[in-house]
């Protein structure tokens, strides 16, 4: 067993989030973790389906750019550090709801704070990413990429299921520019969020992503991963 460092921890309405980093030989360094009441929630070593949310909602956008790009949730920082790879990309704002999460970023806590204190197409703000998507549309972005909850049917958040109906997503699609698309993370399947997607925008898909666990041999993890866009107008809210 390897013993996790406890760096912060908070109390939320959900539970009690810690921050904690392993000494990993095999990786040459440290491993963070952030875990919720004692669940894991995402870690430094396994972020490769955080990267390819971005990365597959960058390949879906045919525009040439400049792109804004939205993301909810900041977690470690890998899906909003994915999108600033593409040259295309002139913006991104990461919408983060825990307040102490974005503390961490800033103290240098986490392994992406001194990468992104340096990037000036890069601003984190505190706030509800499904509030601000389900309300009035404001500024318009290229791509909104959500990676907060479980999962569609595993919402860290009761109040949060609307985005996932068809009423909910049609709100959502306002606030896409033409052409803009969607990406929403999962730690598994929902036939049902895939039927709301396909039945309100021109093209949707889902992409499942592996790989093995370094420290456990035999042991494999996986993921689903939700697009949408197009460059059809959006459905009206009734």
């Amino acid at each position: 067993m390897i013993d996790l460092e406890l760096l912060e921890h908070a109390n939320t309405p959900i539970g009690t989030i810690y921050l904690g980093r392993r000494h990993v030989p095999t990786r040459d360094g440290w491993v963070y973790e952030i875990r919720i009441s004692g669940q894991l929630l995402m870690c430094s070593m396994n972020n490769i389906s955080e990267q390819k949310l971005s990365e597959t909602a960058l390949e879906l956008h045919e525009g040439q750019g400049p792109l804004k790009v939205l993301v909810g949730g900041l977690g470690l920082g890998y899906t909003a550090r994915a999108a600033l790879v593409d040259p295309r990309v002139a913006s991104v704002r990461v919408v983060e709801k825990m307040d102490f999460v974005i503390d961490w970023m800033a103290r240098g806590l986490l392994p992406l704070s001194a990468e992104f204190a340096a990037e000036e197409r890069l601003e984190i703000v505190q706030g509800d990413v499904f509030e601000q998507l389900l309300g009035p549309p404001g500024e318009l972005y290229d791509l909104i990429l959500v990676d907060v909850d479980h999962a569609p049917d595993d919402r860290l958040a009761e109040g949060e299921g609307d985005f996932y109906s068809t009423e909910g997503q049609k709100r959502v699609a306002r606030h896409l520019a033409p052409g803009g698309v969607l990406a929403v993370w999962s730690a598994w399947d929902n036939a049902d969020f895939a039927k709301v997607l396909d039945g309100l925008y021109p093209r949707s898909c889902r992409e499942g992503v592996s790989w093995p666990d370094e420290l456990e041999e035999g042991k494999n993890f996986h993921n689903t991963l939700f697009f949408a866009g197009g460059n059809a107008q959006p459905t009206p809210v009734a």
